[in-house]
């Protein structure tokens, strides 16, 4: 199979498959799925915590070699910034329009629900069209390593998807309506992975960096994004069972891994 269509292929499933299985989870009883989803959250910091640290930085430190490895690093706390930057932007943007309606009483609250729906819409096309571009890197490199990378941004999307359907729904919009629409951003990471194709394709020389960038992602999304949601509930036996499903996660890429490798 032509390589464009491996990372066309597989850029769809992590951005619409994943909101395909999301839906999954609103056919279940509310109080069934609110138990399932948290175990979904803390495989899928596993998952990114192992496909950042076990498949995508050893490559990229591979592919730049030892006198790249400097600027691997420096990618790394780049890439870092940049998605604190992006988070702190959607997070003022969205405080901003609140405090804007605050006395507009009930018009005031449903501009400021749909609001929240229309930045929900927006802010998944980005983060969909960078998961794009992070796949398509890494197919760049090798079909098993953006196997692990679409399994990993799979993993993450699944209960981001679940979260984004409410508040769509939250808005205003109905259920088939807010389905559909969350559907139609997951298109952004096809059109983030097919840009990032041709012009990787371009400039080889930076698809280390890009790799690293990737994993950067991964990173801040498990470790700014994911770990904070999971410390609200310390109690044992939940904490047992989040270190247990985290460590799965890691074991399940680096599994992959493993049998990619040989």
């Amino acid at each position: 199979m032509p390589l464009l269509l491996w990372i066309v292929v597989f850029a769809a499933f992590g951005g619409i498959a994943s909101a395909v299985f999301a839906v999954l989870f609103l056919w279940l009883p509310e109080e069934r799925s609110a138990r399932i989803l948290p175990h979904f959250v803390s495989f899928a910091t596993g998952a990114l915590l192992g496909a950042a640290l076990l498949a995508l930085l050893p490559e990229a430190i591979e592919g730049a070699g030892s006198r790249g490895a400097r600027q691997i690093g420096l990618t790394l706390v780049i890439g870092l910034g940049f998605f604190f930057v992006v988070e702190k932007l959607v997070l003022w943007w969205h405080s901003h329009d609140e405090s804007g309606d605050h006395h507009a009483g009930r018009a005031g609250h449903d501009h400021r629900a749909h609001a929240s729906g229309v930045l929900v819409l927006v802010g998944d096309s980005i983060h969909n069209a960078l998961d794009g571009v992070l796949i398509a890197a890494a197919f760049l490199t090798s079909v098993p390593l953006g196997l692990v990378t679409t399994f990993a941004v799979a993993a993450h999307e699944i209960p981001h998807r679940v979260g984004d359907f409410a508040i769509l729904v939250h808005a205003g919009f109905d259920r088939r309506r807010a389905l559909l629409l969350n559907l139609g951003t997951g298109v952004a990471s096809v059109v983030g992975a097919v840009a990032a194709y041709y012009g990787l394709q371009r400039v080889r020389s930076a698809l280390p960096y890009a790799l690293a960038f990737a994993a950067a992602g991964f990173l801040y999304i498990a470790v700014a994004g994911l770990i904070p949601g999971l410390h609200r509930r310390s109690d044992p036996r939940t904490s047992a069972t989040q270190v247990i499903l985290i460590t799965l996660g890691i074991a399940v890429i680096a599994l992959a891994e493993w049998l990619t490798g040989q």
